[in-house]
């Protein structure tokens, strides 16, 4: 495929799709921080709409600069806000009869044609969504009980720094579930079958306490002045908030950005940033070989992954990596029992 051809495919639909139920994909979402959107798509005085987690979502960002979203069908006569709303002050102006929605509050504060707001608009009517800004992402939390944060966005300092680049973005089309694309990181041994590795990798796995996770892969890399110690660290802070930092040949942080569309559909965009100096440096080509590289492996998964179904029960052999242990640890993100909590 060409360039055009490959970046088409990444994100077409699939076809004959077969429904979520029978993939056992119909299960709950998993609660955490998730990205919604990059801080500069979202401008001052902006309303754009979105649909994440099975939800009509509208979003904007205020004359004060602050984002804020909400759920996005008018309480008034259903009109979806996200299309054609309006930023009044920092209120959510409905395109139908410019009812005025606070962010925070998730209250009516102004009918202009109405002499009095209806006392049911006047409390809570709707779903605000907690927002944060980092890393030059904006992020939602999600929880399917409308809890509070129960943790943080974590942030990255390259993402900020001024000498590090600008991010280069691969985007992709998920037709599966964010756990099938989580519990890849622990499949030690698709990476022979699927990516074609010489060796199965072998990393530090560290289970955090809290909602953390952290792996730790040292290897020999060949470059072209000879082998060179390199390190990869992968991170999470729930399923939502995903990192990579590549050291040894070209400094590259990677954050991935996976939020579920669909219990069948994932949003996926992968960030890139490493330093100036490198990037446009003598070994720029080493620097976007790195890219290009993880940007292929993600193709091959994308293949298996937009077909594949959830096993609650897998047969499991030795060699497959802590794929039971990664089950029990990701439980903790979901609310109620569940297929998903199962274990091998």
């Amino acid at each position: 495929m060409s360039k055009d051809e490959l970046k088409a495919w990444r994100i077409a639909p699939i076809d004959n799709a077969v429904p979520a139920a029978e993939r056992n994909l119909d299960t709950p979402y998993p609660f955490g921080w998730y990205p919604a959107l990059l801080s500069d798509e979202l401008q001052v005085g902006e309303v754009k709409p979105l649909r994440y987690f099975s939800t009509e979502l509208a979003i904007w960002r205020g004359e004060d600069g602050t984002v804020r979203m909400l759920d996005a069908y008018c309480k008034h006569l259903g009109a979806h806000m996200g299309h054609g709303g309006k930023v009044n002050r920092n209120l959510l102006e409905c395109p139908f009869h410019a009812w005025r929605y606070d962010g925070e509050e998730g209250v009516v504060k102004d009918i202009p044609y109405a002499r009095a707001i209806p006392p049911q608009v006047k409390r809570k009517c709707t779903r605000t969504w907690h927002i944060r800004e980092a890393n030059r992402i904006i992020w939602m939390w999600y929880h399917p009980d409308d809890v509070a944060p129960l943790f943080e966005v974590v942030h990255s300092p390259e993402a900020t720094d001024p000498d590090w680049s600008e991010f280069q973005i691969a985007e992709w089309n998920i037709y599966g579930s964010i756990q099938n694309m989580a519990e890849n990181g622990v499949d030690f041994a698709h990476f022979k079958f699927i990516h074609g590795t010489a060796n199965l990798p072998m990393g530090e796995l560290h289970w955090g306490d809290g909602y953390d996770r952290s792996s730790v892969l040292r290897a020999k890399m060949g470059t072209p002045r000879g082998e060179v110690d390199g390190e990869i660290t992968s991170a999470s802070q729930g399923p939502g908030q995903n990192w990579v930092r590549f050291t040894g040949i070209c400094e590259t942080l990677l954050i991935a950005c996976v939020t579920p569309v669909e219990k069948d559909h994932l949003k996926v965009r992968y960030l890139y940033t490493q330093p100036k100096s490198q990037k446009d440096g003598p070994n720029a080509g080493l620097a976007r070989a790195i890219i290009a590289d993880v940007n292929k492996q993600m193709d091959q998964d994308k293949v298996v992954w937009d077909r594949m179904r959830y096993e609650p029960n897998p047969i499991i052999c030795d060699g497959d990596g802590p794929i039971p242990k990664f089950r029990q640890f990701y439980s903790r993100y979901y609310t109620a029992p569940t297929a998903v909590r199962a274990s091998a």
